[in-house]
């Protein structure tokens, strides 16, 4: 492909154009160069408007989910004070009206969360905390959370702590944030009598692109004696992510077609990737439909030098 010529843009021509320039349908379809620095300039402002405009509305969003957080603490806090029976007894039909009101209160503290997890992240200002610790007492204490929602949904949750992990230096907090988004993720999508399964294992990451024939024996061998990360996987016995969606799961806002019946704004696939990245790792995912999904991250055993605050625009 050509480079393109500063001060230049890029644009589709009109039939008109196309026909009055003796273009063919072919080459209707190709985009051709215009040469105008004005139009250039003009690409820039929009590009700028549009930047600016989006980081308002993230500024507002989590002004406003912000602002949620102690009205919606005092409505649960009232919920509990109620449903403790301190202000005197309650019927079953109390209690169920109650806990249906604490379920309601839970998810929509959980949104909250999520808006303003998402808005720290878009503005860079969420900052990374690497300190060396077991990894296995950190994923550990994770399932042991999520231990009860998964019975009560029927689902079946496995970890076996992996002997071969040493401590290394990680932000146990981001860690346990990515584990719970993708926990989160495939008890809502697996069904009533399904399995979980949640593995963690060193990893020999292999950054640089080198192909399988230039790659010797001896340097496989010492590639799985001395991994330089952990790898973390979330597996399932859900329904699957066709393959095309595979990349966009972990946009901004994205969900599945077949997930409208599910709760959710699509935030928490798309935070976990940002949390990965901002920890010098990668995170992606592999699925066959019909046969359950299985979501995997990498996280170094040495971290960044310096963590990025925000992820650059893909």
């Amino acid at each position: 492909m050509a480079a393109v010529p500063e001060k230049t843009c890029v644009h589709q021509p009109s039939e008109s154009e196309a026909s009055g320039s003796g273009v063919g349908p072919a080459q209707a379809d190709s985009a051709i160069l215009c040469p105008d620095p004005a139009c250039s300039r003009q690409l820039l402002q929009d590009f700028n408007q549009l930047q600016e405009r989006y980081q308002r509305t993230t500024n507002a969003l989590a002004a406003a989910a912000h602002d949620l957080k102690t009205p919606l603490a005092i409505l649960n806090g009232y919920v509990e004070v109620l449903q403790s029976e301190k202000l005197g007894p309650l019927n079953e039909r109390q209690r169920l009206v109650l806990g249906d009101m604490q379920s309601a209160g839970q998810r929509l503290q959980h949104f909250i969360q999520d808006f303003l997890s998402f808005s720290i992240l878009e503005t860079g200002e969420m900052k990374m905390r690497f300190e060396k610790a077991d990894l296995n007492a950190c994923i550990s204490e994770v399932c042991r959370l999520w231990s009860n929602g998964f019975q009560d949904k029927g689902l079946a949750l496995y970890f076996l702590a992996n002997d071969k992990l040493t401590e290394f230096p990680f932000d146990s907090a981001k860690i346990q944030r990515v584990v719970s988004n993708l926990l989160e993720n495939a008890s809502k999508f697996t069904p009533a009598g399904g399995t979980v399964w949640l593995h963690a294992e060193p990893h020999m990451w292999e950054r640089r692109a080198v192909s399988a024939s230039v790659l010797s024996d001896e340097r496989r061998r010492q590639s799985s004696i001395h991994p330089n990360s952990a790898k973390i996987s979330v597996s399932d016995t859900g329904p699957g992510i066709p393959p095309e969606y595979h990349i966009e799961v972990f946009d901004d806002f994205f969900r599945l077609p077949q997930s409208e019946n599910h709760s959710g704004m699509g935030l928490g696939l798309a935070i976990a990737r940002r949390l990965v990245s901002g920890m010098g790792g990668k995170i992606w995912v592999e699925s066959v439909l019909g046969a359950g999904s299985k979501f995997s991250f990498i996280v170094p055993f040495t971290p960044p030098s310096a963590a990025p605050n925000k992820e650059k625009t893909k």
